[in-house]
């Protein structure tokens, strides 16, 4: 087992260090970490009710922490609401929904590793996002919204 010999050896960013960036979809986004030789990217969405994420296949594993509100994914019977853990294996497609009589935001935390392909109704491939391309993206809103660069922990 490896030990952290020193603080230097770990990073801490407080909530209120990321901030949240506007989606055009009415979604936010915060990415907390993106590490491009790991293939890693951690990101918070704020969804609110009604909200669809068009279905995608992951590439490797995911996890997941519901910390508000509720979705699932429509092609499944369970719902993830605040306080759930989900564990997704590397292969899964799925469509992320958020239930419309939803009273509050949804906000999950999302520790993804490879990518995310965006698939169309045929099966296509229509985009990909992963490390690299979140963090294009979210650096890239945050200068569009007037934000000062984050302090967001990026590895390469």
């Amino acid at each position: 087992m490896t030990m952290l010999s020193s603080p230097s050896d770990a990073i801490h960013l407080g909530d209120d260090e990321v901030p949240w960036v506007d989606l055009p979809d009415g979604s936010k986004l915060k990415l907390v970490m993106a590490n491009t030789s790991e293939g890693l990217w951690i990101v918070r969405n704020l969804f609110q009710p009604g909200f669809n994420v068009q279905r995608h296949k992951h590439t490797g594993p995911v996890f997941g922490y519901t910390l508000s509100g509720a979705w699932k994914y429509a092609e499944y019977d369970y719902v993830n609401r605040a306080g759930s853990f989900l564990y997704e294996e590397a292969g899964s497609v799925h469509t992320l929904t958020v239930p419309a009589d939803n009273t509050e935001a949804t906000d999950v935390w999302f520790q993804i590793y490879g990518a995310n392909l965006n698939i169309d109704d045929d099966g296509n491939v229509e985009s990909v996002v992963d490390a690299t391309t979140i963090s294009q993206a979210y650096f890239g809103l945050c200068e569009a919204q007037g934000i000062a660069r984050p302090n967001v922990v990026i590895k390469s």
